[in-house]
């Protein structure tokens, strides 16, 4: 267990116990959307981590109040790894988001009333019309793929690997994450298994990015490499499971 803390009310102290982090590349046209939204929950300690951007996200995060990092080594886990860095000793828990305004951050406080009895909480996309819709047949194959292959190695049942997600500090850093790449969602959740975590999947109603275009879904070439990258990331887990 990590109950590093005692129980608090959805309030001040709670949320500035909050670090946010947001990985980004190109997201110009929604990235004050997301800041905003983010804020407007009186969240403040929030990073933009610009993973190579050719336009003005970052300048967009500034203007807006966000603490801008540079990753330029492409990849998703690293951009967020990069964004867990140097957390201030406040920080109890890391709250990670797209920048593309898909996750529906005005359901946050759900997730909060939640916080002293899980370890981990992720949004599940599965759970409501509006997320499931709002999925890819790719992305839909993908879930399936990946939470398949975690039930058969590591006997839990997971229903989404989405992005939205909040872990309290002292397990994320008992993970051990090393997967810097698209895996990086897969690993977390095996590894607070492997941790024996206080998990709990929480419904959202996500929705198709505000703009612009993603990076994998709707891309048949960058689909078949994520899809590899799961089966990587699983076979890599179960080595170090193992060993």
């Amino acid at each position: 267990m990590f109950l590093d803390h005692p129980p608090q009310a959805v309030g001040p102290a709670l949320l500035n116990s909050i670090q946010v982090v947001i990985p980004v590349r190109d997201e110009e046209q929604t990235l004050s959307h997301v800041v905003g939204q983010l804020q407007a929950q009186g969240l403040r300690r929030i990073r933009v981590v610009d993973n190579g951007s050719r336009d003005r996200s970052a300048t967009i995060a500034r203007h807006m109040g966000a603490e801008v990092l540079s990753e330029p080594s492409p990849g998703y886990g690293r951009a967020c790894w990069r964004g867990c860095r140097n957390l201030d000793p406040a920080v109890r828990w890391i709250l990670f988001c797209d920048g593309d305004g898909g996750d529906p951050l005005e359901e946050l406080p759900r997730f909060l009333d939640q916080l002293s009895d899980h370890d981990l909480l992720l949004g599940d996309r599965t759970a409501t019309a509006a997320g499931r819709s709002a999925l890819t047949p790719l992305q839909r194959w993908g879930n399936w793929l990946a939470t398949t292959l975690i039930a058969l190695g590591w006997g839990f049942r997971y229903r989404d690997l989405g992005p939205l997600r909040l872990v309290r500090r002292s397990a994320f850093e008992a993970m051990g994450m090393r997967d810097r790449g698209y895996g990086w969602t897969l690993e977390m959740q095996v590894r607070a298994i492997e941790l024996g975590l206080r998990v709990r999947e929480m419904p959202v109603s996500h929705r198709p990015r505000l703009a612009g275009h993603s990076k994998i879904s709707g891309r048949w070439g960058a689909s078949v490499r994520a899809g590899s990258v799961i089966l990587t990331t699983v076979g890599r887990s179960w080595l170090r499971r193992w060993q």
